[in-house]
């Protein structure tokens, strides 16, 4: 059996998407079918004009073959172009990264990232997106550490993006690379490092990272650079990988010496000047002890938008709270009485819920749901998608009774036209009925019947939304996107206070 996974880089693409994608699809066919697409460099262009030829993707008039996964931007200019869902999505098929991370493959494939290019030494009072920080690198590198106990299991990872390139390379390069990136590539070890700010090709010989305190394997890297879309020269700007993910080869064979490496140019780098100090240079043990509440905190407290502690949470939307799951009205609702549930602290998925008192307090909020639907003449369906989603939220469908005969059609008619394949569950009264590896969707039907599938590779994010919305249900089919239906912030909060109202004497939480 082979377990290579099949991946596709490409450098700057400077709006120039129709060609990226034709050439995509060509390749896929010829040489696919690839995992995923990671874009280095500037994904659009310093020019509108140049930048309508996604227009026809946006609308669907056109499509995108292979997942596609883009860093954020390196300019004011080009910052008004990420406009993004909650899960980054700019369009099916398309996705912001963010700007800094760390993004795991359903494969095991481990990619790190870190978008924009460094602030500079005279700009420090900026607090621009296009820019990163040493903190911001030293997040990333945490976060590679984060799931490790010990330092004697760590192998490095498999890709790091990054659109500037580093400093050391190259004398001539080095005016416009970044010693951040220097560090961060030295520190996490990835066996490919893949910039494309210097709109060249270049694959210098692979060089070793020496051993330190997170590992004693000397570790190799790549460092490739890759052209621009569509460059004068035609030099390369397309990369294909197959790979096994770092963490199933064998230690021997990462170890493994050839004729032709390098001396590794980041070992001798001063980084006073980017205030590295020593012991954020050397000092890593004391983090395996703390990253695992510390960044994970970090993390989800910050950048998450459905954890209650979130600065950005919209408090307007929240119907009630409990103990460990809260209830509020869907961005986009599909209808008056589309709802989620969601954990109040970061839990990812239902599978990864551990506590048995989080579990019951789950089971009851759906219980009285379904209790409260039934007595306004309506059925109440759950789904969850874990898969590109980063916090656990259930979606709650209220539908008029009389349709309820039909949900399980509308499911069958979307697999089949999406060619899904779904298993039924018999039950799912505890969180080891569901996958605890690996992304899932899950849908609890009006009837008792419980669907699930794994098959998420490509997987419709809008799936749902595009059953509820269908002719034989909802007849709404131009709200299977969330965001062509938004609401204006007075309308939500009518909608809150309606829900809340009808729903009071079913809140347990009172």
């Amino acid at each position: 059996m082979d377990n290579k996974i099949k991946i596709l880089v490409v450098g700057d693409v400077c709006g120039r998407f129709k060609q990226l994608f034709q050439r995509l699809e060509s390749i896929n066919k010829k040489s696919g079918p690839f995992e995923i697409l990671l874009c280095v460099g500037n994904f659009f262009s310093d020019s509108d004009k140049q930048n309508e030829e996604l227009i026809a993707y946006k609308n669907a008039c056109k499509t995108i073959s292979v997942p596609t996964y883009i860093l954020g931007p390196t300019s004011e200019v080009l910052n008004k172009n990420y406009q993004v869902n909650e899960c980054g999505e700019i369009c099916t098929n398309l996705t912001y990264l963010g700007k800094r991370g760390l993004y795991s493959l359903s494969s095991g494939v481990k990619i790190a990232y870190v978008s924009g290019t460094e602030k500079p030494s005279e700009d420090q009072l900026s607090e621009a997106e296009y820019y990163f920080t040493k903190d911001d690198v030293i997040a990333v590198r945490n976060l590679c550490f984060v799931n490790k106990s010990s330092s004697s299991d760590y192998r490095g990872i498999d890709i790091l993006l990054t659109s500037q390139s580093p400093y050391g390379l190259d004398e001539q390069e080095d005016l416009n690379s970044s010693k951040l990136v220097s560090f961060l590539c030295k520190e996490i070890k990835p066996r490919y490092h893949f910039h494309g700010l210097s709109k060249k090709y270049k694959e210098p010989a692979p060089f070793r990272l020496p051993a330190d305190q997170t590992t004693q394997l000397e570790l190799c890297t790549r460092v490739i650079s890759l052209a621009a879309v569509g460059n004068e020269n035609k030099e390369k700007y397309i990369y294909a990988l197959s790979l096994t993910p770092v963490h199933r080869i064998r230690v021997l064979d990462l170890i493994q010496k050839t004729t032709n490496e390098l001396k590794c140019p980041f070992a001798d780098i001063d980084y006073k000047d980017v205030n590295i100090t020593k012991d954020e240079k050397s000092d890593k043990q004391q983090y395996f002890l703390i990253w695992k509440q510390a960044i994970t905190r970090e993390i989800t407290e910050k950048l998450c938008w459905f954890c209650l502690s979130c600065p950005d949470v919209e408090k307007h939307l929240i119907i009630t709270i409990g103990e460990h799951f809260y209830l509020a009205l869907a961005k986009g609702p599909v209808n008056d009485y589309h709802i989620l549930i969601l954990s109040i602290t970061h839990i990812p998925a239902a599978s990864q819920i551990t506590k048995h008192e989080e579990w019951e307090e789950l089971l009851k909020f759906k219980d009285v749901l379904r209790q409260f639907f039934k007595d306004q003449q309506q059925v109440v369906c759950f789904t969850e998608r874990n898969y590109k989603s980063p916090h656990l939220q259930i979606n709650c469908f209220g539908i008029d009774a009389g349709y309820s005969w039909k949900i399980s059609h509308a499911f069958e008619d979307k697999a089949e036209e999406f060619q899904l394949k779904f298993e039924n569950l018999k039950d799912l009264n505890s969180p080891q009925m569901l996958p605890n590896q690996g992304p899932y969707f899950v849908a609890e039907l009006s009837d008792d019947t419980i669907l699930i599938t794994r098959q998420m590779k490509h997987f419709p994010l809008h799936f749902a939304r595009d059953v509820f919305c269908s002719p034989n249900l909802l007849n709404c089919e131009e709200k299977t996107d969330w965001r062509d239906c938004k609401l204006e912030k007075a309308q939500e909060v009518e909608l809150v206070k309606n829900f809340r109202e009808k729903f009071s004497k079913y809140d347990f939480t009172n």
